[in-house]
């Protein structure tokens, strides 16, 4: 199956992503973690629009992150810097990029490896950042590469870094 395959995919109740052509059905979310994805899709579109940064997606958006076989990712949320933007501005179907940022959201049903694989495709492919989300222990993975990992917790800041600069969060306000 390639991209523009599972882009014209009858909608339903289910999300899907493309690994190495072959499609994954993943079922609805749970209610933490669409609060979650909503909460931080919001925190940055606030922060991103303010400041003229780019463009933040919520979850479900779809990012080709390889072609033959295709790989398509729909993180949580996510961010494209502005100068990554296309001139005729953002796609209808899918990114042919990887964001900037990518937020994944820890539901109880995912896999470490699972989650690892995503992490690890979306830095091969461009992300510069990847923000893991773990509801139940309240805290949040920094990844900076796939082996530059930073945990923090509920009671400290998450940061933009170079990428959104002056961007700061407390986790207070993501976990309330």
């Amino acid at each position: 199956m390639t991209a523009e395959d599972l882009f014209l995919i009858p909608s339903d109740d289910n999300k899907y992503e493309l690994v190495n052509g072959g499609l994954v059905r993943m079922p609805p979310a749970g209610a933490l973690h669409g609060k979650l994805s909503a909460r931080i899709a919001h925190i940055l579109e606030e922060y991103v629009d303010a400041n003229g940064l780019g463009t933040v997606c919520g979850a479900d958006t779809g990012f080709i992150l390889r072609r033959n076989p295709d790989i398509v990712r729909g993180p949580d949320a996510a961010f494209v810097a502005k100068e990554r933007i296309p001139p005729g501005g953002e796609p209808e179907s899918f990114w042919s990029l990887a964001p900037d940022l990518a937020v994944e959201i820890v539901s109880p049903r995912d896999r470490t490896g699972d989650v690892q694989q995503k992490i690890n495709e979306y830095f091969a492919t461009g992300t510069r950042l990847v923000w893991v989300i773990h509801p139940r222990t309240r805290t949040v993975s920094i990844y900076h590469s796939p082996r530059d990992i930073q945990v923090l917790g509920e009671n400290d800041t998450l940061v933009g870094n170079d990428l959104l600069p002056g961007f700061v969060c407390p986790l207070r306000r993501l976990f309330r």
